[in-house]
């Protein structure tokens, strides 16, 4: 019904002012069935992205957007059914059943565990790409290109002179969020291999950012390390498959039992490809529900593909939009290539990449420096892209 709602406002869009842009907050009371904290930005053209409880961002579309302003502004359901059918010249009715719909999807993801980070309401995931927007939904933050003795990928230490401290990261993160960015995820190098990265999670729960971490989690061999990152406030956690090494399977048994969004990346190569399938299925048996995939070379298309056929017949959601190894050569990339459509491109729109000196690219391994997070106004580095 919103899609119906949203096509109408399209023809009168012109003719209504939308609610003002701008970033809006809000607490429920604690004596509410279910307590849960708001935080909405609204675009230029109406649409937003909701964060609910700093652990999901909710994608929102011009007529759920309106919505949203008018519950964070503290209305009632009837208070906004009335605000919203006398600007539209649309029935209560309509309205209200509108309004009820979005109401459910935001209270079923405030009583929701394991959330995934990101979510859509009548919005196809490639959609935002094309938007306008005041800044990215998304900042990758490399905490720092160090990996482990036994790691044969070197990150590209080259490019920095230094990693940016503890206070230094804390105010990076700050400038992030209060430049509208919602969402930010540790990566690397190793991001485990920072003594402070518990701290700067905690940091991001603080103020109210979505967090998440890109790591080999073996790390996560430990449980103690694993609690201190979740009772800081991690809210998901990306892993990449080593299927050889003993430890990634201990890791990820440690991890799957936790009340927590996990996504495990699997990387298809010229060595792994014919025992692929094998290790989807073994994923599927540790209860890995969420997978993202890629190819170290486009010559692997037609495996990756099928690949994405099993995983779908395993029940796995496949995920394609988080900062992952590879990540131009996967299996929505290929499908979109075959239907000969735009390849959604997010790098430089939906997120953005922060290296460990403060360095701003467009994406990991896009070599165009738009600024120094710590150095520039973000308002200058986002008009650079």
């Amino acid at each position: 019904m919103l899609k119906k709602i949203e096509n109408w406002f399209d023809d009168i869009f012109e003719a209504v002012k939308t609610v003002p842009q701008g970033v809006y907050q809000y607490q429920a009371p604690e004596d509410a069935p279910a307590p849960y904290k708001l935080h909405l930005r609204i675009e230029d053209d109406g649409s937003g992205i909701l964060i609910i409880n700093a652990s999901t961002v909710l994608h929102l579309n011009r007529t759920a957007a309106e919505y949203a302003y008018h519950l964070v502004k503290g209305k009632t359901k009837e208070e906004i059914t009335a605000i919203v059918a006398e600007r539209y010249d649309v029935s209560p009715g309509q309205t209200q059943e509108d309004l009820d719909e979005f109401l459910d999807k935001v209270d079923r993801l405030v009583q929701t565990e394991d959330l995934d980070p990101v979510a859509y309401l009548d919005v196809d995931r490639v959609a935002p790409y094309s938007k306008k927007i005041t800044a990215p939904y998304r900042l990758d933050c490399a905490v720092t290109y160090r990996v482990r003795e036994a790691d044969s990928k070197a990150a590209p230490t080259d490019r920095v002179s230094r990693e940016l401290s503890t206070d230094e990261w804390k105010q990076a993160m700050r400038k992030a969020w209060e430049a509208g960015i919602p969402h930010i995820n540790f990566t690397g190098g190793e991001p485990t291999l920072r003594e402070d990265l518990p701290e700067l999670v905690a940091e991001a729960e603080e103020l109210g950012l979505v967090c998440g971490i890109l790591t080999d989690g073996l790390s996560f061999t430990k449980k103690r390390y694993l609690q201190s990152l979740l009772q800081a406030g991690l809210d998901h956690i990306l892993m990449v498959a080593q299927p050889e090494n003993k430890d990634f399977w201990k890791a990820l048994r440690n991890v799957m039992p936790e009340d927590i969004a996990v996504t495990v990346h699997a990387t298809m190569t010229a060595e792994n490809k014919d025992k692929f399938t094998d290790i989807l299925e073994k994923l599927a048996k540790e209860d890995v529900a969420s997978i993202s995939m890629s190819a170290e070379t486009e010559a692997l298309s037609g495996t990756l593909e099928a690949a994405s056929a099993r995983a779908a017949e395993l029940g796995m959601t496949q995920v394609w939009d988080l900062p992952v190894p590879y990540s131009s050569l996967h299996p929505v990339a290929l499908e979109l290539k075959k239907g000969e459509k735009d390849v959604p491109e997010g790098a430089g729109k939906a997120w953005l990449y922060l290296e460990p000196d403060g360095d701003v690219l467009p994406a990991q391994g896009v070599n165009k420096v738009l600024g120094n997070m710590l150095a520039d106004p973000f308002e200058k580095i986002w008009k650079r892209r």
